[in-house]
Protein backbone atom coordinates (compact mmCIF):
# COMPACT_ATOMS: atom_id res chain seq x y z
CA UNK A 1 0.00 0.00 0.00
CA UNK A 2 1.20 3.49 -0.89
CA UNK A 3 1.48 6.33 1.60
CA UNK A 4 -0.11 9.78 1.09
CA UNK A 5 1.08 12.64 3.28
CA UNK A 6 -1.22 15.64 3.53
CA UNK A 7 0.93 18.49 4.85
CA UNK A 8 -0.37 20.82 7.55
CA UNK A 9 1.72 24.01 7.31
CA UNK A 10 2.27 26.17 10.34
CA UNK A 11 1.28 29.86 9.97
CA UNK A 12 1.33 31.47 6.47
CA UNK A 13 -2.15 30.00 6.07
CA UNK A 14 -4.91 30.98 3.67
CA UNK A 15 -8.70 30.66 4.18
CA UNK A 16 -8.94 27.68 1.84
CA UNK A 17 -6.02 25.78 3.41
CA UNK A 18 -8.48 23.88 5.56
CA UNK A 19 -10.65 23.11 2.52
CA UNK A 20 -7.62 21.65 0.74
CA UNK A 21 -6.84 19.38 3.69
CA UNK A 22 -10.42 18.20 4.20
CA UNK A 23 -11.05 17.84 0.45
CA UNK A 24 -7.96 15.68 0.01
CA UNK A 25 -8.92 13.44 2.92
CA UNK A 26 -12.53 12.99 1.76
CA UNK A 27 -11.81 12.32 -1.91
CA UNK A 28 -8.95 9.87 -1.39
CA UNK A 29 -10.88 8.10 1.39
CA UNK A 30 -13.83 7.72 -0.99
CA UNK A 31 -11.53 6.49 -3.77
CA UNK A 32 -10.14 3.87 -1.37
CA UNK A 33 -13.65 2.81 -0.36
CA UNK A 34 -14.80 2.50 -3.99
CA UNK A 35 -11.71 0.48 -4.89
CA UNK A 36 -12.25 -1.83 -1.94
CA UNK A 37 -15.95 -2.23 -2.85
CA UNK A 38 -14.84 -3.45 -6.28
CA UNK A 39 -12.56 -6.07 -4.73
CA UNK A 40 -9.35 -4.19 -5.32
CA UNK A 41 -6.62 -3.45 -2.80
CA UNK A 42 -6.79 -0.03 -1.15
CA UNK A 43 -4.22 2.27 -2.78
CA UNK A 44 -3.32 4.81 -0.07
CA UNK A 45 -2.86 5.13 3.64
CA UNK A 46 -3.66 8.79 4.31
CA UNK A 47 -1.92 10.76 7.06
CA UNK A 48 -1.80 14.41 8.07
CA UNK A 49 1.72 15.52 8.97
CA UNK A 50 3.07 18.88 10.10
CA UNK A 51 5.79 20.65 12.02
CA UNK A 52 3.71 21.58 15.09
CA UNK A 53 1.38 19.72 17.44
CA UNK A 54 -1.52 21.79 16.07
CA UNK A 55 -2.13 24.51 13.49
CA UNK A 56 -4.80 27.20 13.72
CA UNK A 57 -6.88 28.28 10.71
CA UNK A 58 -9.56 30.87 9.88
CA UNK A 59 -8.18 33.42 12.36
CA UNK A 60 -7.90 30.82 15.08
CA UNK A 61 -11.50 29.62 14.81
CA UNK A 62 -10.49 26.10 13.74
CA UNK A 63 -7.55 23.91 14.67
CA UNK A 64 -6.02 20.92 12.87
CA UNK A 65 -4.01 18.41 14.84
CA UNK A 66 -1.57 16.54 12.55
CA UNK A 67 -1.34 12.81 13.16
CA UNK A 68 2.44 12.91 12.88
CA UNK A 69 5.37 15.25 12.82
CA UNK A 70 7.03 15.13 9.40
CA UNK A 71 10.24 13.98 11.08
CA UNK A 72 8.46 10.71 11.88
CA UNK A 73 7.60 10.10 8.21
CA UNK A 74 10.68 8.40 6.80
CA UNK A 75 9.21 7.47 3.41
CA UNK A 76 6.07 8.52 1.56
CA UNK A 77 4.77 8.17 -2.00
CA UNK A 78 2.65 11.28 -2.54
CA UNK A 79 2.91 14.65 -0.76
CA UNK A 80 0.02 17.10 -1.02
CA UNK A 81 0.73 20.75 -0.15
CA UNK A 82 -2.33 22.91 0.63
CA UNK A 83 -2.76 26.58 -0.24
CA UNK A 84 -1.08 29.23 1.91
CA UNK A 85 -1.37 33.02 2.12
CA UNK A 86 -1.28 34.73 -1.28
CA UNK A 87 0.89 37.63 0.00
CA UNK A 88 3.78 35.23 0.56
CA UNK A 89 7.30 36.69 0.59
CA UNK A 90 9.44 33.89 2.05
CA UNK A 91 9.25 30.67 4.06
CA UNK A 92 9.10 31.47 7.75
CA UNK A 93 11.07 29.62 10.41
CA UNK A 94 8.19 27.27 11.31
CA UNK A 95 7.93 25.92 7.77
CA UNK A 96 11.62 25.69 6.85
CA UNK A 97 11.61 22.05 7.96
CA UNK A 98 8.75 21.37 5.52
CA UNK A 99 10.82 22.61 2.59
CA UNK A 100 13.82 20.41 3.43
CA UNK A 101 11.60 17.40 4.09
CA UNK A 102 9.78 17.76 0.74
CA UNK A 103 13.11 17.94 -1.11
CA UNK A 104 14.42 14.82 0.62
CA UNK A 105 11.24 12.85 -0.01
CA UNK A 106 11.25 13.80 -3.71
CA UNK A 107 14.83 12.52 -3.97
CA UNK A 108 13.62 9.25 -2.44
CA UNK A 109 10.96 8.90 -5.14
CA UNK A 110 7.90 10.67 -3.77
CA UNK A 111 5.57 12.63 -6.06
CA UNK A 112 4.63 16.13 -4.91
CA UNK A 113 1.38 18.01 -5.59
CA UNK A 114 0.77 21.64 -4.66
CA UNK A 115 -2.65 23.27 -4.49
CA UNK A 116 -3.08 26.90 -5.54
CA UNK A 117 -0.64 29.05 -3.53
CA UNK A 118 0.88 25.93 -1.99
CA UNK A 119 3.17 26.38 -5.01
CA UNK A 120 5.05 28.97 -2.92
CA UNK A 121 6.19 26.22 -0.57
CA UNK A 122 6.95 23.87 -3.45
CA UNK A 123 8.91 26.53 -5.38
CA UNK A 124 10.92 27.32 -2.24
CA UNK A 125 12.41 23.82 -2.51
CA UNK A 126 13.88 24.60 -5.94
CA UNK A 127 12.08 21.58 -7.39
CA UNK A 128 9.99 23.79 -9.69
CA UNK A 129 12.99 25.50 -11.31
CA UNK A 130 12.72 25.18 -15.13
CA UNK A 131 9.40 23.34 -14.71
CA UNK A 132 5.83 24.36 -15.46
CA UNK A 133 3.65 25.58 -12.61
CA UNK A 134 0.06 26.72 -12.32
CA UNK A 135 -1.10 29.00 -9.52
CA UNK A 136 -3.98 31.39 -8.79
CA UNK A 137 -4.05 34.08 -11.48
CA UNK A 138 -4.26 36.81 -8.84
CA UNK A 139 -0.84 36.00 -7.39
CA UNK A 140 1.11 35.36 -10.62
CA UNK A 141 3.02 38.67 -10.54
CA UNK A 142 4.24 38.11 -6.98
CA UNK A 143 5.13 34.49 -7.72
CA UNK A 144 7.14 35.38 -10.84
CA UNK A 145 9.05 38.04 -8.94
CA UNK A 146 9.99 35.58 -6.19
CA UNK A 147 10.66 32.57 -8.43
CA UNK A 148 11.82 33.80 -11.87
CA UNK A 149 13.21 30.36 -12.83
CA UNK A 150 9.74 28.75 -12.78
CA UNK A 151 7.70 28.54 -15.99
CA UNK A 152 4.35 29.91 -14.80
CA UNK A 153 1.32 28.60 -16.73
CA UNK A 154 -1.51 30.62 -15.20
CA UNK A 155 -3.95 29.51 -17.89
CA UNK A 156 -3.62 25.85 -16.91
CA UNK A 157 -5.76 24.13 -14.29
CA UNK A 158 -3.13 21.41 -13.78
CA UNK A 159 0.53 20.89 -14.64
CA UNK A 160 2.23 17.49 -14.51
CA UNK A 161 6.00 17.29 -14.89
CA UNK A 162 8.47 14.73 -13.54
CA UNK A 163 6.28 13.63 -10.64
CA UNK A 164 5.44 17.22 -9.66
CA UNK A 165 1.85 18.45 -9.96
CA UNK A 166 0.46 21.94 -9.48
CA UNK A 167 -2.95 23.48 -9.98
CA UNK A 168 -4.62 26.86 -10.38
CA UNK A 169 -6.49 28.86 -7.80
CA UNK A 170 -9.39 28.64 -5.41
CA UNK A 171 -11.36 25.41 -5.40
CA UNK A 172 -9.78 24.11 -8.60
CA UNK A 173 -7.71 21.94 -6.24
CA UNK A 174 -10.68 19.56 -6.53
CA UNK A 175 -9.81 19.07 -10.20
CA UNK A 176 -6.24 18.23 -9.22
CA UNK A 177 -7.53 15.62 -6.77
CA UNK A 178 -9.60 13.93 -9.50
CA UNK A 179 -6.54 14.01 -11.76
CA UNK A 180 -4.46 12.29 -9.07
CA UNK A 181 -7.19 9.73 -8.39
CA UNK A 182 -7.20 8.79 -12.07
CA UNK A 183 -3.40 8.57 -12.08
CA UNK A 184 -3.10 6.40 -8.96
CA UNK A 185 -6.35 4.43 -9.19
CA UNK A 186 -8.05 4.42 -12.60
CA UNK A 187 -10.41 6.39 -14.84
CA UNK A 188 -13.53 4.72 -13.47
CA UNK A 189 -12.66 5.65 -9.89
CA UNK A 190 -12.04 9.25 -10.92
CA UNK A 191 -15.43 9.36 -12.70
CA UNK A 192 -17.10 7.88 -9.62
CA UNK A 193 -15.53 10.52 -7.34
CA UNK A 194 -16.49 13.21 -9.85
CA UNK A 195 -20.12 12.12 -9.60
CA UNK A 196 -20.16 11.62 -5.84
CA UNK A 197 -18.59 15.02 -5.10
CA UNK A 198 -20.16 16.70 -8.17
CA UNK A 199 -16.91 18.06 -9.60
CA UNK A 200 -16.50 18.63 -13.35
CA UNK A 201 -13.88 16.19 -14.61
CA UNK A 202 -11.22 16.96 -17.24
CA UNK A 203 -11.20 20.75 -16.87
CA UNK A 204 -8.01 21.97 -18.53
CA UNK A 205 -8.05 25.75 -18.37
CA UNK A 206 -8.76 28.52 -15.89
CA UNK A 207 -8.35 31.26 -18.50
CA UNK A 208 -11.98 32.40 -18.41
CA UNK A 209 -11.73 32.98 -14.65
CA UNK A 210 -8.84 35.42 -14.94
CA UNK A 211 -9.61 39.07 -14.19
CA UNK A 212 -6.96 41.20 -15.86
CA UNK A 213 -5.95 44.07 -13.59
CA UNK A 214 -2.58 44.83 -15.13
CA UNK A 215 0.70 44.51 -13.27
CA UNK A 216 1.67 47.80 -11.65
CA UNK A 217 3.79 46.77 -8.67
CA UNK A 218 7.00 46.75 -10.73
CA UNK A 219 8.21 50.24 -9.81
CA UNK A 220 8.87 51.50 -13.37
CA UNK A 221 7.05 54.86 -13.40
CA UNK A 222 7.34 55.31 -17.15
CA UNK A 223 5.74 51.94 -17.87
CA UNK A 224 2.97 52.64 -15.33
CA UNK A 225 2.18 55.83 -17.26
CA UNK A 226 2.20 53.85 -20.52
CA UNK A 227 -0.14 51.24 -19.00
CA UNK A 228 -2.54 53.94 -17.81
CA UNK A 229 -2.49 55.55 -21.25
CA UNK A 230 -3.35 52.22 -22.92
CA UNK A 231 -6.12 51.56 -20.38
CA UNK A 232 -7.72 54.97 -20.93
CA UNK A 233 -7.49 54.79 -24.73
CA UNK A 234 -7.85 51.05 -25.38
CA UNK A 235 -10.72 51.50 -27.86
CA UNK A 236 -8.58 53.79 -30.03
CA UNK A 237 -5.94 52.71 -32.52
CA UNK A 238 -2.71 53.22 -30.58
CA UNK A 239 0.62 53.27 -32.40
CA UNK A 240 3.16 51.65 -30.10
CA UNK A 241 5.87 53.48 -32.03
CA UNK A 242 4.20 56.79 -31.21
CA UNK A 243 3.65 55.71 -27.61
CA UNK A 244 7.34 54.98 -27.14
CA UNK A 245 8.18 58.38 -28.65
CA UNK A 246 5.71 59.99 -26.25
CA UNK A 247 8.03 58.85 -23.46
CA UNK A 248 11.16 59.71 -25.48
CA UNK A 249 12.35 56.10 -25.50
CA UNK A 250 13.39 53.98 -28.48
CA UNK A 251 10.84 51.35 -29.54
CA UNK A 252 13.05 48.35 -28.72
CA UNK A 253 14.01 49.73 -25.33
CA UNK A 254 10.36 50.57 -24.64
CA UNK A 255 9.25 47.03 -25.50
CA UNK A 256 11.99 45.48 -23.35
CA UNK A 257 11.07 47.59 -20.34
CA UNK A 258 7.37 46.92 -20.84
CA UNK A 259 7.86 43.14 -21.02
CA UNK A 260 10.17 43.14 -18.01
CA UNK A 261 7.62 45.12 -15.96
CA UNK A 262 4.33 43.50 -17.00
CA UNK A 263 5.18 40.18 -18.61
CA UNK A 264 3.44 41.32 -21.80
CA UNK A 265 4.46 43.25 -24.90
CA UNK A 266 2.65 46.62 -25.22
CA UNK A 267 0.43 45.12 -27.96
CA UNK A 268 -0.42 42.08 -25.84
CA UNK A 269 -1.21 44.37 -22.93
CA UNK A 270 -3.56 46.41 -25.10
CA UNK A 271 -5.27 43.22 -26.32
CA UNK A 272 -5.79 42.02 -22.76
CA UNK A 273 -7.27 45.39 -21.73
CA UNK A 274 -9.61 45.30 -24.75
CA UNK A 275 -10.71 41.73 -24.02
CA UNK A 276 -11.26 42.50 -20.32
CA UNK A 277 -13.55 45.36 -21.33
CA UNK A 278 -15.40 43.07 -23.75
CA UNK A 279 -15.77 40.38 -21.07
CA UNK A 280 -17.47 42.82 -18.69
CA UNK A 281 -19.93 43.90 -21.38
CA UNK A 282 -20.68 40.29 -22.30
CA UNK A 283 -21.32 39.50 -18.63
CA UNK A 284 -23.83 42.25 -17.86
CA UNK A 285 -25.20 43.85 -21.05
CA UNK A 286 -27.59 42.83 -23.80
CA UNK A 287 -25.40 44.33 -26.51
CA UNK A 288 -24.72 42.22 -29.57
CA UNK A 289 -21.32 40.62 -30.07
CA UNK A 290 -20.60 43.13 -32.83
CA UNK A 291 -21.50 46.08 -30.60
CA UNK A 292 -19.19 44.80 -27.88
CA UNK A 293 -16.47 44.21 -30.46
CA UNK A 294 -16.67 47.76 -31.85
CA UNK A 295 -16.66 49.32 -28.36
CA UNK A 296 -13.51 47.35 -27.53
CA UNK A 297 -11.83 48.85 -30.60
CA UNK A 298 -12.05 45.91 -33.01
CA UNK A 299 -13.61 45.99 -36.47
CA UNK A 300 -12.62 42.53 -37.73
CA UNK A 301 -14.92 39.81 -36.33
CA UNK A 302 -12.47 37.00 -37.06
CA UNK A 303 -9.55 38.80 -35.35
CA UNK A 304 -11.70 39.67 -32.33
CA UNK A 305 -12.92 36.10 -31.97
CA UNK A 306 -9.39 34.65 -32.26
CA UNK A 307 -7.86 37.05 -29.72
CA UNK A 308 -10.79 36.61 -27.33
CA UNK A 309 -10.50 32.80 -27.47
CA UNK A 310 -6.72 32.88 -27.07
CA UNK A 311 -7.02 34.92 -23.87
CA UNK A 312 -10.15 33.37 -22.31
CA UNK A 313 -10.27 29.89 -23.82
CA UNK A 314 -13.85 30.58 -24.99
CA UNK A 315 -15.46 32.28 -27.97
CA UNK A 316 -17.36 35.52 -27.24
CA UNK A 317 -20.69 33.69 -27.61
CA UNK A 318 -19.59 30.85 -25.34
CA UNK A 319 -18.41 33.37 -22.76
CA UNK A 320 -21.71 35.26 -22.85
CA UNK A 321 -23.74 32.05 -22.55
CA UNK A 322 -21.68 31.00 -19.54
CA UNK A 323 -21.76 34.25 -17.56
CA UNK A 324 -24.66 36.41 -18.73
CA UNK A 325 -27.75 35.16 -16.92
CA UNK A 326 -29.80 38.09 -18.16
CA UNK A 327 -28.79 37.39 -21.73
CA UNK A 328 -29.71 33.71 -21.45
CA UNK A 329 -33.09 34.53 -19.90
CA UNK A 330 -33.73 36.99 -22.67
CA UNK A 331 -32.97 34.38 -25.32
CA UNK A 332 -35.18 31.81 -23.63
CA UNK A 333 -38.02 34.34 -23.32
CA UNK A 334 -37.98 35.08 -27.02
CA UNK A 335 -37.55 31.49 -28.17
Amino acid sequence: MKHLTMLVPDAQTAPNTLSCIIGTYHIFTEANRYYSHNNKDTVFTIELAGVSEHSDFVNGLLTVIPQKNIAAVQKTDLIVIPAIASNFTKIDDQNTALVHWISEQYKKGADVASMCTGAYILASTGLLDSKSCSIHWNTVANFKKLFPKVNVRAEKIITDEHGIYTNGGGYSFLNLLLYLVEKYYDRQTAIYCSKIFQIDIDRETQSDFIIFNGQKSHGDDMIIQAQEYIEKNFSEKISMEALSQKFTVGRRSFDRRFIKATGNTPLEYQQRVKVESAKKELEISRKTINEVMYEAGYSDVKAFREIFRRITGLSPIEYRNKYNKTGIKSKQHHS
